[in-house]
């Protein structure tokens, strides 16, 4: 039996699976691994550098804190103070 596309009264037997339809092919974890990759590409492009700080939780809390009050991100504010450094260690 095939199923026309104007029947009506077999959807329930051939329609999908109730739920959300799916929007993309690829799952969730695969998705955000190929965005990841993209982000990463794109800096590179810009010609940002990926750094990693570890740091006690007491002066994460400091960083916040001076980042909340300027109002930017940590990375801005870390490359804003070492910019800072670098001006008065050329004027030394």
């Amino acid at each position: 039996m095939a199923k026309a596309f104007s029947d009506r009264n077999t959807i329930d037997i051939f329609g999908k699976t109730p739920g959300r339809p799916r929007t993309h092919m690829l799952s969730r974890k695969e998705q955000l691994k190929i965005n990841k990759r993209a982000q990463r590409e794109k800096e590179k492009a810009q010609g940002l550098k990926r750094l990693e700080l570890v740091i006690d939780q007491d002066t994460l809390e400091h960083l916040d804190f001076l980042c909340e009050k300027q109002g930017i991100k940590r990375a801005e504010w870390l490359t804003q103070q070492i910019s800072k450094t670098m001006k008065s260690a050329k004027k030394d």
